[in-house]
C-alpha cells in the first residue's frame, strides 16, 4: 500500500502543520509548540520528574535532562506505517540537543498528541523558543512476520566471528589492498626452479 499523504490534527488552532525544508527532504521537520498548554515535564540526571512553567514561550533543558516536548500535533498514521523521528544534525552538533530514545517511533494505533523527548548532552543550559525546529521525521513501511522458535543455534553465514568490535576498527587503505593483492597473485616456484637459480 503506498502513502501519498499524512494526516495531522492540531490539539490547538493555532498550531503550525509541519512541512518538508526542501524538495529533496527525506523527513519533515517538527517544531516545539506549546499553544494551549502552560507547563512541562523535565526528568533530571537523578531520573526525578519536575513540572515546569513555561517563562518567556520558552522551554529550558538543563545539562543531563530529558524534557517531554510538546508538538502540539496527532498524526493519522496509515495501517502498516510507523512514524520515525530522529534527531536534527544541526541541533545535535551545535547545542548538544538530540533525542534521549535516539529514535522515537509511533506506532499507527496510537491516537495521542506526538511528543519529542529531547536530551541535553552539552554542559550548559539551553532554550528552546516556540515555533523552533527540534526534530525531524519520516513515514516508514512496517514489515510484518512472525516470530518463530528454532530448536537449532544459527550457524556462521560469514567471516564475521563475534560482534562488539570484532571486524575491528581500522580502514583498510588502497595501498595495503594492492599489497594484500600483490602477494596473494605471486607465483610459487617449483622445486626445480629453486634449485637452479641457487645454483
Amino acid at each position: 500500500m503506498s502513502v501519498s499523504e499524512l494526516k495531522c490534527y492540531k490539539t490547538y488552532q493555532d498550531i503550525v502543520l509541519p512541512k518538508f525544508a526542501t524538495d529533496g527532504s527525506a523527513c519533515f521537520d517538527i517544531a516545539f509548540q506549546m499553544a494551549g498548554k502552560f507547563d512541562y515535564k523535565v526528568y533530571n540526571q537523578n531520573n526525578k520528574e519536575i513540572t515546569r512553567q513555561f517563562s518567556n514561550n520558552r522551554i529550558q533543558i538543563m545539562p543531563g535532562e530529558r524534557v517531554m516536548v510538546p508538538t502540539g500535533l496527532i498524526f493519522d498514521i496509515p495501517e502498516e506505517y510507523s512514524l520515525r523521528i530522529h534527531s536534527r544534525s544541526g541541533l545535535a552538533l551545535k547545542k548538544g540537543l538530540v533525542l534521549a530514545n535516539a529514535e522515537g517511533i509511533v506506532d499507527s494505533d496510537y491516537t495521542e498528541e506526538v511528543f519529542v523527548i529531547l536530551q541535553n548532552i552539552s554542559s550548559v543550559g539551553i532554550l528552546i523558543d516556540h515555533g523552533e525546529r527540534i526534530a525531524q521525521a519520516e513515514l516508514v513501511p512496517v514489515v510484518k512476520f512472525s516470530l518463530v522458535e528454532t530448536k537449532t543455534a544459527p550457524k556462521q553465514k560469514t567471516t564475521r566471528a563475534g560482534g562488539f568490535g570484532s571486524t575491528g576498527t581500522k580502514t583498510e587503505t588502497k595501498t595495503e589492498t594492492t599489497e594484500k593483492s600483490t602477494k596473494a597473485e605471486k607465483p610459487k616456484r617449483s622445486r626445480t626452479e629453486t634449485r637452479a637459480r641457487l645454483r
